[in-house]
């Protein structure tokens, strides 16, 4: 079968709005102010919490150190799983996308490093996990993106066939994951990374939703 396997945060959905939230909460639970700008940290939001923490505990004037990041984390957690879709939405034409591919016989599959708990409840709240025959998030293997098993077992779960299947993200851990398991990697240029995202050379750049058919199309995958 031939699939397609998505990031989540920064390729389906801009989720840093409420990630950063997540990340504020914690520090204003310790006395201060929001750490973390919304527009300008977007990108840090994407690095996963702990990215988000230490950030916001470097641009305090106190000592700190990887033990209070590791006390903060499940609260971020916690936090965001109670407010987990406040601000975010999916990328414009998302949802005619996948309808499109499915039709087309597509599978479809999401591989994401967000919990996969987390990953479940957003998905639903977004209106979309029903597209995903599956769905694989941080803790759903040993290992995670960008060791290349983490998208294998993805693809395996759809009957896929690593030949005839492409990763769909937005970082530099996506473009490493499917260089690992030789497979081709279309980055979104409407992400965080917005056009850096050529600098990772990947087969292909997706500049709208719209385009997804005709992406594939090139990569001779449809």
């Amino acid at each position: 079968m031939r699939s397609v396997i998505f990031d989540l945060d920064g390729t389906l959905a801009d989720t840093s709005g409420d990630l950063i939230a997540a990340a504020n909460a914690c520090f204003q639970g310790l006395g201060h102010g929001a750490m973390l700008d919304p527009v300008a940290d977007a990108e840090t939001a994407f690095n996963g919490g702990r990215a988000m923490l230490r950030l916001g505990f470097s641009r305090l004037d106190a000592a700190w150190d990887e033990a209070d990041v590791d006390a903060q984390y499940p609260l971020l957690l916690a936090s965001y799983a109670e407010n987990i879709d406040v601000f975010t939405n999916l990328y414009d034409g998302v949802e005619r996308a996948l309808d499109q591919l499915a039709q087309e016989g597509f599978g479809l599959g999401v591989c994401t490093n967000k919990p996969a708990a987390l990953a479940e409840i957003l998905l639903a709240r977004l209106g979309i996990r029903d597209r995903f025959e599956a769905m694989l998030g941080a803790d759903s293997l040993p290992v995670r993106k960008p060791d290349p098993e983490h998208l294998f077992e993805t693809i395996r779960r759809l009957n896929g066939s690593n030949a005839q299947s492409v990763l769909v993200g937005d970082t530099m851990t996506d473009r490493k994951t499917a260089r690992a398991a030789n497979i081709p990697c279309i980055l979104v240029t409407f992400g965080p990374k917005s056009r850096d995202v050529e600098a990772m050379a990947p087969e292909a750049l997706l500049e709208h939703y719209d385009q997804l058919p005709e992406v594939l199309s090139r990569l001779n995958l449809r």
